[in-house]
C-alpha cells in the first residue's frame, strides 16, 4: 500500500508475529522465563514492535495465561490493542 507521498506502508506488526511466537513457546512448556520469550523472539526474527513489547516483561517465570496477561497489559498501556490485537 503506498502512502501519500508514494512511500510503501509498513505495518507496525506482523500479523499474528506475536500470537505465534507465544504458540511455539507454549508448544511444549508449561512454564517459560523472560529469557526463553527473548530467545525465541530473537530466533523468530521478529520486528522492532514485537521486541519492544517482549523486552519491556518483567524477569519471571510464566504459564501460558500469565504470560498473556502480561503481554496484553503492555500491548493496551501502549494503546496497541487496535492494531494488533490481543494474544491469547
Amino acid at each position: 500500500m503506498a502512502g501519500s507521498h508514494g512511500e510503501r506502508y509498513e505495518p507496525l506488526f506482523d500479523d499474528g508475529e506475536l500470537q505465534r511466537l507465544v504458540d511455539a513457546l507454549f508448544a511444549h512448556a508449561k512454564v517459560v522465563d523472560r529469557d526463553d520469550v527473548l530467545t525465541l523472539a530473537d530466533a523468530f526474527d521478529a520486528g522492532k514492535d514485537v521486541l519492544e513489547i517482549v523486552e519491556a516483561l518483567p524477569t519471571a517465570r510464566y504459564t501460558r495465561v500469565q504470560l498473556t496477561t502480561q503481554l496484553n497489559s503492555t500491548i493496551t498501556a501502549h494503546g496497541w490493542s487496535g492494531r494488533i490485537g490481543l494474544v491469547e
